[in-house]
């Protein structure tokens, strides 16, 4: 096949952690074409989407890990699967390369996760459509909707719509301490739209990573335990990870999620569970490939590539 990956620029891979150059490798090894572009290479002319493409060429230095050909001006329908792994912030760009890879689709090109299907759920208020295993949750951008929120549960989370790796959260206990505060700079006093949450205890043990591929989860999950007195798990903000096995409540959040996110048409989904409840449903570029794959020996790249293949496979009969 040819795979061509939508990502940030491949000079800014951390190699010891990426899971777009996991799936890489795992690609080249199997003697699938490689190709990447940036999100800034694409262009539609005359209706038709192209863009800059690159072919890479692994050279099994996990250092200096490729050598990329000259760009060349390629139609998207050219590929037998384009990845969109660029990472957020999920800004207007973002939202446009999403239209541009959405037409791509009518034009032949297969692309994973669905563009359509990122743009409709935001990684935050997605969770919204799963409530059964969610904490209590707020979304609204209203004073006086948070303070009576934080008023009947005491302990509670306050974070953007739009961040990311653990960016902008918040914690405030029953004392209230600095509310008024905190509203104001997320909300930009009433004008942003933010998400409230009852604090979950459980994040001391860590902010859990399901990945789940194809509708079905890998086995083990990345916890990313806070650090330093941290209220956030995320690796950016410290966060230790360590692997290990789904509990049955994970489990069962995981294959009931799955399957419906699945039919939506993402392929790739990061699910964080603090505790027994859902926080986060990742559908740009979850990562912790590596991870997982080095203190748990599952093969998640592999994992991945088979189910791409069979989606491709799917898709063309």
């Amino acid at each position: 096949m040819k795979i061509a990956f939508l990502a940030d620029p491949l000079s800014t891979f951390k190699t010891y952690k990426d899971s777009t150059y996991a799936m890489m490798v795992e690609a080249d090894k199997r003697g699938h074409e490689v190709y990447a572009f940036q999100q800034k290479d694409m262009a539609v002319e005359q209706g038709v989407v192209s863009a800059k493409v690159a072919r890479i060429t692994m050279t099994g230095d996990s250092q200096d890990w490729y050598r990329a050909a000259e760009p060349a001006e390629t139609n998207l329908g050219e590929f037998d699967a384009i990845l969109q792994r660029k990472d957020p912030p999920f800004d207007m760009e973002y939202v446009y390369s999403t239209y541009l890879l959405e037409l791509a689709e009518k034009q032949g090109a297969k692309v994973f996760n669905k563009p359509s299907a990122i743009r409709d759920h935001n990684e935050k208020v997605a969770i919204t459509q799963f409530s059964e295993f969610t904490s209590p949750t707020l979304v609204t951008g209203d004073e006086a909707r948070i303070r009576a929120f934080q008023k009947q549960h005491g302990d509670i989370i306050l974070k953007p719509l739009d961040g990311m790796g653990g960016t902008g959260i918040f914690r405030v206990k029953a004392d209230g301490m600095n509310l008024g505060a905190i509203i104001e700079t997320l909300t930009g006093n009433g004008q942003y739209t933010i998400m409230v949450q009852r604090f979950i205890p459980a994040i001391e043990k860590g902010d859990k990573r399901i990945l789940v591929i194809g509708g079905k989860p890998v086995p083990f999950s990345l916890a990313r335990i806070p650090q330093n007195g941290e209220v956030r798990g995320n690796l950016a903000a410290g966060g230790l990870g360590v692997a290990q096995p789904l509990t049955e409540r994970d489990f069962e959040i995981a294959n009931a999620l799955g399957p419906i996110l699945a039919a939506r048409g993402l392929l790739l989904v990061g699910l964080d569970v603090i505790g027994d409840f859902l926080t986060e449903v990742n559908v740009t570029s979850p990562t912790c490939f590596q991870e997982i794959t080095q203190q748990a020996g599952f093969p998640v790249a592999a994992t991945f590539i088979d189910a791409l293949e069979a989606a491709v496979t799917a898709a063309a009969k």
